[in-house]
């Protein structure tokens, strides 16, 4: 006896249930059926002689010419509009939103009479018109063109503002920190960036114009070859001949579905970011041209002595720029430094670094800068005269550039030609070793690659100011160390200010002149690294440099801990003063039985967490009787203690281990 056997669900995928499934159908075969009727009654073998005829040619030329003017005229006056409800904050924007949908939901001979009281020959605007210039638009065919830009210019405007909306504004900044006016950067950086939804949005109005019917005829009548588009002749065709308007019925079908199915759903689609994010490039396998090894066209070649002279004489820069920054709102400080320095800014999240940043660049409202650069007062300028330069923390490469293009970008928005341009373009390129990637897009190339052409980018613009924002976040460790050295070189020969955020200590010690310390938008602290990391004044610098930094108040007996718990110090304060305890993981002693001896600070605890670093182990200990505290021990010594997580110790730290500074 055969068994039957069924097919086998897919793995994981749930069974549709039958409440949904059939009026799911239904709704299919509701809106199937009438177009099948379309299918099944056209007479096919006269399907040519009824397109061809004269009638139907006739409309047919006139709809494409009304449709292609209704788009032309939707693009020239929706683009705009589009940007400013992306872009534009201001009152009464959800009325304009309301505005632009309601053609939509509007009945389209109501919007024909809504026309025909606003520009006909009795409306608002209509008499004006017609005594000024001339212009009747009722019964005209330039009316048919208003009545379809009317019903199908919504169309372009949702898709485009949802394509402008999924842009990150990232990549316009930048651009205007290049130099770029915003008219440049809109047509250089976001049509280009938002294509897909612009001509999603444009062939949905061009197919809605197409078919504009209720509006055009209440608005502009039925006039043959004026205003008698194919869906209007459509409509006398079936008084007449009920065949014939079956096949102009199916040629309009056929336009409308390859239309949507060249769409295929993407008409609402934001913009791709073909720059890929940081995870994406952390994870990209290395190339063997990847990082600062130079390609085959980099390498040692004829001519390639003169082409590293030319680097050199083309990059060299003159002028020499200071800095002073008095900046007011979130972030407060007044800011001074001299040509060539280079200043790392560091805080926890909210510290108001980013602000600083885009204060320096007149991007936000949050703070003001009073910035002068050199002898030049910028303070009034729009940020794409200022001569402030931006490179985000992902670089912000623009995708649809290469990088050679990229890197030309801010000088051709100086006016520089496009030639000389790409010449010097080229030149920077090969000065961070990445010359050979001239042709390769912003997706074609490495993390590190990346983040020397938006460095190279930047610097070939001559900046007065160069803003670099956690410019190493996004690299793996190999890769984050040689582009470190690479931008250490070329911050030696920069002849204005760099200020740089980064979380990194290495960066911070590595590549600044100074560290600047932001908390809650106040400097905390001012100084060369060395000071800094020898004595923080501030918790979040104390922790991101593996130290403990325990805050509280000087007392007569030691340092009263906010946690909870009192520090013995040899060097103690005034009673009263607000100070910060500095203590090293290394000074910190571990036991399992109480200590007895020398150390004046001893807490009972109990082993939290262990993890390796380098060739040490550090100890997380919480206890009830001090803040929590990071120990650094040997692996040996973890072993000779038995140490894991759950085991009861206690630890110790020396008076003369513990740096108090005060706040």
């Amino acid at each position: 006896m055969s068994r039957l056997s069924f097919p086998r669900r897919a793995p994981g995928r749930t069974r549709t249930p039958v409440a949904l499934a059939v009026p799911a159908l239904l709704a299919v075969a509701f809106l199937f059926l009438p177009l099948a009727g379309i299918l099944v009654r056209t007479s096919w073998g006269e399907v040519g002689d009824h397109l061809t005829s004269p009638g139907v040619v006739e409309a047919l030329q006139l709809s494409l010419l009304v449709s292609f003017w209704a788009l032309a005229l939707s693009l020239v006056l929706g683009v705009p509009l589009a940007w400013l409800l992306a872009r534009v904050d201001f009152p009464g924007k959800a009325f304009v939103r309301s505005l632009v949908l309601l053609p939509m939901v509007l009945p389209p001979t109501v919007g024909g009479v809504a026309l025909l009281l606003a520009f006909g020959r009795r409306g608002l605007l209509g008499p004006w018109l017609e005594d000024t210039f001339g212009i009747t638009l009722p019964f005209h065919t330039s009316g048919a063109v208003v009545a379809a830009t009317f019903v199908a210019m919504p169309f372009l405007v949702i898709s485009l503002e949802g394509a402008l909306g999924g842009l990150r504004p990232r990549y316009e900044e930048t651009a205007a920190s290049l130099g770029a006016s915003p008219v440049r950067v809109f047509a250089t950086v976001t049509l280009p960036m938002v294509a897909p939804g612009l001509l999603a949005g444009a062939a949905l109005t061009w197919a809605r114009a197409l078919g504009e019917f209720g509006a055009t005829i209440t608005f502009a009548g039925n006039l043959p070859g004026t205003t008698q588009t194919l869906p209007l002749q459509v409509y006398l065709l079936l008084q007449n001949s009920p065949e014939a308007a079956t096949s102009v019925s199916l040629l309009l079908l056929v336009i409308a579905m390859a239309v949507l199915i060249a769409l295929r759903g993407r008409w609402t689609g934001t913009p791709r970011d073909t720059t890929g994010d940081p995870n994406r490039r952390r994870n990209r396998p290395t190339s063997p041209d990847d990082d600062t090894e130079p390609g085959p066209e980099a390498k040692a070649g004829p001519g390639r002595e003169d082409t590293a002279a030319e680097v050199k004489e083309a990059t060299t820069v003159d002028e020499r720029w200071a800095l002073h920054a008095d900046v007011t709102g979130f972030t407060r400080l007044v800011l001074d430094a001299e040509p060539g320095t280079t200043i790392a800014v560091v805080g926890p999240n909210g510290a108001g670094k980013t602000t600083l940043l885009r204060a320096l660049l007149g991007l936000t409202t949050r703070a003001h800068a009073e910035l002068r650069l050199g002898a030049l007062d910028v303070t009034a300028l729009a940020p794409h005269r200022r001569g402030v330069a931006w490179v985000p923390q992902d670089g912000a490469l623009f995708p649809h550039l290469s990088a050679l293009s990229n890197t030309a970008y801010g000088l051709r928005a100086h006016g520089v030609t496009r030639a000389e341009a790409r010449r010097t373009a080229q030149l920077w390129l090969d000065r961070l070793d990445v010359g050979h990637l001239a042709h390769r897009r912003p997706a074609q190339v490495s993390g590190g690659q990346a983040q020397r052409v938006a460095l190279a980018r930047a610097l070939a613009t001559r900046p007065r100011l160069l803003l670099l924002d956690e410019p190493l976040a996004a690299l793996d460790q190999t890769t984050r160390a040689r582009v470190r050295h690479t931008l250490r070189t070329h911050l030696d020969g920069f002849g204005g200010v760099c200020l740089m955020v980064t979380h990194d200590p290495v960066e911070a010690v590595s590549l600044a002149d100074r560290v600047l310390v932001l908390d809650e938008g106040r400097v905390v602290q001012d100084a060369p690294p060395a000071d800094v990391t020898r004595h923080p004044r501030s918790p979040w610098v104390a922790r991101m440099l593996g130290k403990n930094a325990w805050p509280g108040t000087a007392t007569a007996d030691g340092l009263a801990l906010t946690g909870g718990g009192l520090l013995v110090a040899a060097d103690p304060l005034s009673p009263g003063t607000r100070a910060l305890a500095i203590i090293a993981p290394e000074a910190v002693s571990v036991h399992r039985d109480r200590p007895s001896g020398s150390p004046r600070n001893v807490w009972p605890g109990t082993v939290r967490e262990i993890t390796a670093s380098g060739s040490r182990l550090r100890v997380l200990i919480t206890s009830e009787r001090a803040p929590d505290l990071v120990a650094e021990i040997t692996p040996q010594a973890a072993v000779e203690l038995a140490l894991a997580d759950g085991v009861p110790v206690w630890t110790s730290v020396k008076a003369t281990e513990a740096t108090v500074v005060a706040l």
